[in-house]
């Protein structure tokens, strides 16, 4: 019984997250995808944390050998969906945003990411996660927050000792590579036997379990585009990032030099085996049969032109759009409901809004897009629903 307890209270200590915060590079200190509110609702409040995650055994142990799942990237449209643009998007501008401390990320990764990959595969973990430590601390093996996490994990006292570490006045296992990635995986292990969906688990390392698990009870989804508005703005920032970082490092290192991805580039196997059916011609690598039909005996073919991209509003939409300039976000359910705009429609018509807000945005400004019947009346409002919606994100970051 003495032990019960025990275990109930260190789980309720470990369910309050793990503060990030990280003391990182200056140019991605201020970007919110590598600020962190590991120093959750449950730490600040008091609250509970979810009886579904203390439900039954919690077995710690390293041996279990789960079956996970993908970790998803840019371009994987069996798990995106519909968002598959939008997220596709997102890399590209962060890959732009973020390019500087990218490369040095790059230059430094070999020593720590040799570590980290040695742990992932004895533990049979997707390889990606080793991202997870980019945005947590740019690879900073010293990094401390102001909440007091340390390490390239950013490990709370509380839940590096409870994963095994020592941590006292003459000796830190956080910031120790090979001890604090043993720790921080068999975290990351606890919240996927209890989430099964790793952009969930990125999102309770970085809040806490308690702010992911209410989420999912008040949606009834596991989704994370479903739950994701009624998470900390932070912890949407960081699941994003996570992806981004995760799919540029994997598929688009080539490019972070360039500091930007061609308009050409095509996102994902899916969509890569796709191009090869249609453009390729049997027997005759990088011609098209277009181009091969076209080029004369002896000639190379012409590389296939490249597709235009669709346009993302029809004429009709374009007449009706008016367009303005805003520095400061305003949040677009408040417009809608303000101003009495289809809710649908205005977020289509600024699908990279979420990159503004996260000021993941290429320029300080953006571009809002809203019908032209409503324009005066958005005017006039503009400064109220300015005001509003700095208290709405205000409140989404406690």
């Amino acid at each position: 019984m003495q032990y019960r307890i025990i275990l109930l209270f260190s789980f309720y200590l470990l369910s309050s997250g793990m503060p990030s915060y990280a003391q990182q590079p200056a140019n991605m200190a201020k970007s919110p995808v590598t600020a962190s509110t590991k120093d959750s609702s449950a730490a600040r409040t008091g609250t509970k944390p979810s009886t579904v995650l203390i439900a039954g055994k919690l077995d710690l142990s390293t041996d279990k050998k789960d079956v996970y799942q993908p970790v998803p990237l840019a371009g994987t449209k069996s798990y995106f969906g519909e968002k598959n643009e939008y997220v596709n998007d997102y890399v590209r501008t962060y890959l732009e945003k973020h390019n500087k401390t990218l490369n040095n990320v790059q230059n430094s990764s070999n020593k720590p990411f040799s570590v980290i990959d040695n742990v992932l595969e004895k533990k049979q973990l997707p390889k990606e996660l080793k991202y997870l430590a980019v945005i947590e601390s740019a690879l900073n093996h010293k990094a401390v927050s102001r909440a007091g996490a340390v390490g390239p994990w950013q490990l709370m006292e509380s839940t590096a000792k409870m994963m095994g570490l020592s941590v006292t006045r003459h000796r830190d296992d956080r910031t120790d590579w090979y001890k604090s990635t043993t720790a921080a995986t068999k975290y990351l292990e606890l919240l996927y036997s209890q989430l099964n969906d790793w952009l969930l688990v990125i999102a309770a390392y970085n809040s806490g379990p308690t702010p992911v698990q209410k989420a999912i009870d008040r949606t009834g989804s596991r989704n994370f585009w479903d739950i994701k508005e009624y998470l900390p703005k932070e912890t949407q920032g960081h699941v994003l990032a996570f992806i981004a970082t995760a799919s540029i490092f994997e598929n688009l290192s080539k490019f972070i030099n360039l500091g930007s991805v061609p308009v050409d580039f095509k996102f994902g196997k899916e969509e890569d085996a796709v191009a090869v059916k249609k453009d390729v011609v049997p027997g005759k690598p990088g011609t098209t049969p277009a181009a091969s039909a076209a080029a004369p005996a002896g000639i190379p073919a012409a590389p296939a032109a490249v597709a235009e991209k669709k346009q993302p509003y029809s004429e009709e939409e374009l007449k009706i759009m008016a367009i303005v300039r805003i520095k400061e976000p305003i949040q677009l359910d408040l417009m809608a409901t303000e101003l009495g705009i289809d809710k649908k429609m205005l977020a289509r018509w600024n699908f990279d809004y979420e990159s503004f807000i996260y000021k993941n945005y290429p320029t300080p400004f953006y571009n809002l897009r809203l019908p032209k019947d409503k324009l005066d009346a958005f005017l006039a409002k503009k400064d109220q629903l300015t005001h509003k919606s700095a208290a709405i994100f205000a409140q989404t970051t406690k």
